[in-house]
């Protein structure tokens, strides 16, 4: 873990599912979190395996990452998924 910022497991679990995800870019996590996208790659480093960092590495870096905002498609104005739904009253919605 990042020794000048200590976080909570459930704020840690959510910045490396968030850097996970293809669609939620970088500016999200610093909007969010204000982890700007360096402490972001030495957080993963510290708390994923190697092959899992470098996997994710590799796909962040190839040119089709929408994990820049100046690289995203500019009809891609939001962080949430389309497909995503709102979660009111802790109802899961099932397909």
């Amino acid at each position: 873990m990042i020794k000048s910022k200590q976080l909570e497991e459930v704020v840690l679990d959510r910045i490396i599912e968030m850097a996970w995800e293809d669609r939620t870019p970088f500016e999200a996590i610093l909007f969010q979190f204000g982890f700007p996208e360096k402490e972001v790659i030495k957080l993963m480093r510290s708390n994923l395996k190697l092959s899992s960092f470098k996997r994710w590495r590799k796909r962040v870096n190839s040119c089709v990452s929408k994990k820049h905002l100046k690289k995203r498609n500019p009809d891609i104005s939001r962080f949430k998924s389309s497909r995503q739904r709102a979660i009111s009253g802790n109802k899961i919605s099932k397909r």
